[in-house]
Parts: structure tokens; sequence; C-alpha cells
């Protein structure tokens, strides 16, 4: 197929592996994933990496995540343990409390014969209820289950289409709202999937007949756009309710308000209180105070605080002025607000006490990073109806450990997440330094390696990043990857514009028309690890997922000379056909449109299928993917590895490994995590030439 867009044609020669579903289609993929997984398993040592890799992860007893502390001691998070494939939810009450299990996907799985995974879940004000969402197999299509925290029984019936979540209890800890996906009946576009999405209210254990619209598109009144995602939370206080309307993956939101009283009657009185224009990327509330983070005139944020009984942004309370430190985020507590900053690349967190008084730093015992309110339905650190705050708190050389910080200001370990005997080498090396790009811009990378690790270019060398919607790539401890330490390796860290390491300015940096920005600031990061002769182009590997795959293709497309092998898992790489998919319409925000020619030109740019060029010599590559990915298609991979296989002249293989189990990574089973990584790393290995790794 050829397209044109305002006057440039644009050649799309796999439009038909759209259609994965094809005989021919489907034939095909299962060549090349059959092909791919026997050639990755020839490599001589990739099953020794397999592992080391097993070890490490099989070397902590459990692994704790997504902590939630709640009045009483009680708390519930996701565990699993050294010998589970599968992250399961518990239930404790006080720190040395027993545990309960209350749900158990590896259960289902030996029902139904298909992985499951836990996608988020919110518990009850007093930890009576548990609402949780569960899908199968990656497609993170959630189903919402409620649970009695105590017996582990489930009340009432599942409700389906709840992708989101966005569930919150009211003050009552019975009646509970979520956000719903629309029902696609026949005839509907698929792009309509994630369209009119709308907030629901129920009481447990009623049917889901019974439940009531309480905010969305669908109240026209409201003037919120079909492509925006409606979320509703309750104050803990029974004084309010806020309504959040998203639009897409734009980090700006809308806010509404309404008398708490008024919702639960079923007829909310919704005013809207912050408008985009506001710049408003995240709030906390406390005693009829709306807390807001803002970047407008604030590059790098400021909080004001709103008085929610005259709300008037042009009467808000400046808390915390713009300066030079980041601020990320901000969570409330019953002794004050925590606030999350980034100084450079380590976070740092300060309490602001309500009413009179300066933030204080809270002095955490590691130099690292954490984050105050989580992704995926992650938990939040507080509770304003408790002091204090729970942190999981990490960096490049020390494992993630759960700490509760007191209102004195105390840090303490909470002993929830057992240490290991690989939790601290003491022969690890991270270092933080600015590589000049090409326009002058200082680009942050973190370099982590074993000590003793010889600066003469033989080092295998693996380059990580990400750099879209603002996230930053923090320091994080990985077991897996001590394995590839092991090896020999050095591994890299990136922060390119894209990212909002220094705040709004350096991600708008990499953002649409200055996207180039973001493979440009990539490539001098490898040109700069060459130079410094931690490794050279034949022995220098790139990785990045999902969006990262926009950052790795094209500095492949750019530099191909540059690489000895490229990487991209579930890869964003075909982006001119992005918004043709259901979850290509809420990320317009982020990328831009084809209906535009700014945007397309945009889109043009970043696209990695769209840039591959007949006759080139292209370094090794291997593509990886779920095939059941909702969020970006599988086809992104098997066109471009189409293409790249026609295309390429360098003789270096082109590989595709897909999982007909998995999506988008989200809810991955520990063998399917660690089976990957051994073939990431053996592959890259194999392809720089080391030792052990040449079949």
């Amino acid at each position: 197929v050829t397209d044109t867009f305002f006057g440039t044609a644009v050649e799309d020669p796999y439009r038909n592996f759209e259609n994965k579903d094809d005989p021919a289609v489907a034939a095909w993929m299962k060549a090349q994933n059959d092909r791919a997984r026997a050639v990755l398993a020839a490599i001589p040592g990739r099953a020794g990496l397999l592992q080391n890799l097993v070890r490490y992860d099989a070397s902590v007893t459990e692994r704790v995540t997504q902590v939630v502390r709640l009045p009483k001691d009680r708390w519930f998070f996701e565990r699993r343990s050294a010998s589970a494939n599968q992250f399961k939810l518990f239930a404790r009450d006080g720190l040395a409390g027993a545990d309960r299990l209350l749900v158990d996907p590896e259960a289902l799985e030996k029902s139904t014969g298909q992985p499951h995974a836990i996608n988020w879940f919110k518990p009850s004000g007093d930890g009576a209820l548990a609402a949780y969402g569960i899908s199968q197999k990656g497609s993170e299509a959630a189903v919402l289950h409620l649970v009695d925290a105590r017996s582990a029984q489930e009340i009432g019936a599942p409700i389906g289409r709840v992708d989101f979540g966005g569930v919150d209890f009211a003050p009552d800890a019975r009646t509970f709202v979520f956000n719903r996906l629309q029902e696609m009946k026949p005839g509907m576009a698929e792009t309509d999937k994630y369209q009119d999405s709308q907030v629901w209210m129920l009481k447990a254990g009623e049917p889901e007949s019974r439940a009531r619209l309480v905010f969305g598109s669908a109240l026209k009144s409201l003037g919120i756009a079909p492509a925006e995602i409606p979320i509703v939370t309750f104050s803990h206080d029974g004084r309010w309710a806020f309504g959040f309307a998203i639009n897409g993956v734009q980090r700006e939101q809308t806010v509404f308000v309404s008398p708490q009283s008024a919702l639960l009657a079923g007829r909310p009185a919704w005013k809207r209180i912050v408008g985009a224009g506001d710049e408003v990327t995240g709030v906390a509330y406390h005693g009829d105070t709306l807390y807001l983070v803002s970047h407008k005139d604030a590059p790098r944020f400021k909080v004001l605080a709103l008085d929610l009984r005259k709300p008037d942004m042009a009467a808000t309370r400046l808390l915390v002025a713009p300066s030079e430190r980041v601020v990320t985020g901000v969570s409330a507590a019953a002794d004050g607000l925590y606030i999350e900053t980034r100084d450079g690349n380590v976070k740092k967190l300060f309490r602001q006490p309500y009413g009179r008084g300066a933030a204080v730093e809270v002095k955490l015992p590691i130099q690292g990073s954490f984050t105050l309110n989580g992704d995926e339905g992650g938990a939040s650190a507080t509770d304003p109806r408790l002091p204090g705050a729970v942190i999981t708190l990490q960096s490049w050389t020390r494992a993630a450990q759960i700490y509760r910080v007191d209102a004195d200001g105390s840090v303490t370990n909470t002993g929830l997440q057992p240490s290991g005997p690989y939790d601290a080498p003491a022969d690890l090396v991270a270092t933080e330094l600015k590589v000049k790009a090409a326009d002058g811009a200082l680009v942050p990378m973190s370099i982590v390696h074993r000590k003793g690790v010889a600066l003469d270019g033989n080092n295998p060398t693996l380059l990580y990043g990400y750099a879209s919607y603002g996230v930053t790539e923090e320091p994080f401890f990985s077991a897996g990857r001590l394995a590839w330490l092991d090896a020999g390796g050095v591994f890299a860290v990136a922060n390119p514009r894209g990212s909002s390491v220094y705040g709004e300015e350096w991600y708008r940096g990499g953002f649409q028309a200055t996207k180039p920005n973001t493979w440009n600031d990539f490539i001098a990061s490898a040109e700069y690890l060459i130079a410094q002769r931690y490794t050279r182009p034949a022995k220098l590997g790139i990785l990045g997922g999902s969006a990262g795959g926009i950052l790795v293709g094209r500095a492949m497309t750019t530099r191909p000379e540059l690489f000895a092998a490229v990487i991209a898992a579930v890869g964003s790489n075909d982006m001119l056909r992005a918004e043709s998919t259901p979850n290509g319409i809420p990320n317009i925000p982020e990328f831009g449109s084809v209906k535009t020619e700014a945007g397309f030109r945009s889109l043009l740019a970043m696209s990695t299928y769209a840039n591959i060029r007949p006759g080139t010599a292209y370094p090794a590559v291997l593509l990886t993917h779920g095939v059941n990915d909702p969020r970006v298609e599988v086809w992104n991979t098997t066109k471009t590895a189409a293409r790249l296989m026609a295309a390429t002249t360098s003789g270096k293989p082109v590989l595709m490994r897909l999982d007909y189990d998995a999506g988008h990574g989200v809810g991955n089973t520990k063998k399917q995590q660690l089976e990957e990584r051994a073939d990431m790393y053996a592959f890259l290995l194999w392809q720089m030439g080391a030792p052990g790794f040449q079949p």
C-alpha cells in the first residue's frame, strides 16, 4: 500500500501483516518465531545465562510489591515466592502478623490452562474488602472482582471491561466506583475501544444492573471528550468527590469536584476547578485543601494549595516555589504533605507540615529512587488518616527495600521485603555523568559495571533508554542485570530529551516535532561510551521497549554502523499507523496525528518502519513481542522484521521472537521474564563476539 500525506507518498509494503489472523500471515509469524527460538536456543552460553538468572532470582525468598498500609495496622501487598511464577495478593494485620492469601493467579492458570495476572487492586478504607482486576495471557482485559479480606470469599459477580481500574471506595467501605470501557458492538471501529469509558457506582454485593453512571462523557454538561479517561476518587473525610478527565497519555489533568453526599445520592454536582491550561499533573487532598503539582510558569514544577470551599485557581497559595529541584509528586498524610523531588537523577523526600512551617528533608538511608504514587494501579505511599509514609527505596547498587517514614523523620526498614545474598554487591560501581549532545545539551547517563573493568574498548556494553511520556529512568536494581555484569558486561542508561529528568522543558525537547533530539541524544551517549573506551561499535548493543522502540529503532536507522546489535521489545515501530489501533487515539497527545501536517512530519520522522532503507548494512536485530499486546499491536514488530530482513545487506541476523501467551509484558510470569532475558543477553553476547557464546 502507498499512502499520501500532504503531498508525500509513503510506502507500506507489509500492510497485510496488520491482519494477524490471516492464515498466511499467521503461518509466517509462527515460522519466524520458531526460527528465532531455535537460533537463540543454539547459542552455547544461553543455557548457562538462564541458570545464572534463575539463581539470582531464587536467591531472595520472596519479592514484595504494591504495599498499602491502612489504619489499625492493616497491610495489603502483592508477593511472589522464589518457587512461584506469578505475584499473589495478600493481607496482613500488623507487620508481624500472619499472611492471608486473597488472590492466586496461579490457581486460575491451573484450572484454565492460561496464565493470569493481577492488573491492579484497591482495598476499602477499613481493609474489610478488596477490589482487584485480573486478566489472562497478557491481554490486560481486566475483570473486576471483590473479595472479603478476612475469608477470601468472592463478593458479588465479576464485572468485565474494567481495564483501567480507577476503583475507589467511599468512606462507608461498601460503595465503590470504577471506570468501565464501553461495550464493543457489531459495526463499531476498533479505535472505539478506549473511547467513551464511564465511571459507575455500585455497592458491594449488588448486581451489575444496579450500577449508576456518575461521571464521564455521557454526562454531556461536563464537556468531557470521548478520548478523555474519567476517574473518580473519594476524600477520606466524606466531604468531597473528585473527578479526573485524563486525555489519554497526556500528563495534564482536568479536575472536577462534587460534594460527596451528592455523588453518593446519585446526583453529583460536578464543578470544574482545574483545566488542562492550568498544567496540573498531580494532586493530593487534606483538610478541604487540594494540593496541586503544576508546571505552569515553572518548568521544574511547583506545588499550589487550592481551598475547595471557594475553589479559584487565581487564588491558589504557593506552597513550594519553583527551583532547580524538580518536583515529581505529592502525597498527603495525617502529619503533613510529603513531597517527592529529583536532584539530578537522585530522589529526595520532604515533609511539609500543614499550616505554618517550612518543608523539612527526610534523610533516606540510600541515595536512589522511590515514588510516592505508583503506576498501573499501584499503591500510594501515604494515607491521609495516618502519619508518615511507606516507600520502596533502591539504587543502582542496592536492591529495593520497603521503608516506613515516621512523622518525626525517622526511617526504618519494615522487613516486608526479605534481603538476599546479592542485594548489595560490594564490587559494583555506578557513575553519574553528563554527555554533550550535538547541539550542546548535556544528557544524563548512568554507567554500572563491576570494579576493575578496563577501559580498553573491549567490554560488551548495553545502552538502555526510553525517553517518552516524560518518563525518567531513575536508579533501579536488577538481580538479573548481575548475570550481564558476570559476563564482563557494562550497563548504561541514558535519559535523553523526551524524559523529564530536568522537568518539563527537557521533556518537551523530545516531543513530537522535537523528537529527533531523543535519538540524537542517545547516539551521543553511545559515542561517549566509545570515546571513553568503555566499548567499541563491535561490542555495543542498545535496548528499548515500547515507546523506547522509537529510541533504539531510529538510532539504528540513523547510525547503523554504530551498533553491533539492537533489541526492540514490544516496540512502537510503525508510528504512522498507530492511530488506526485502539490504543492509538489515547497516544495522540504524546506523538501527534497524521491528520495534521505537523503531526504527520513528526510521526514520519520517528517511525522506524518508515525509515528502513533497502541496501543498508544494518546491525543484528532482535525484535520481541507478546501477540496479545493491547498497547502496541504486534504488527509493529512483524512488519518491521519483514522490512529489515528484506533491506539489510550486512548478513547479520534479524530475529523475531513472539510469545503467544503474553502481551505488553504486564503480567508476564517469572518464567517468561527469565527466558526472554536469557535470550536477549545471549543474543547480544553472540553478536559481540564474546567467548563461549559463538555457535
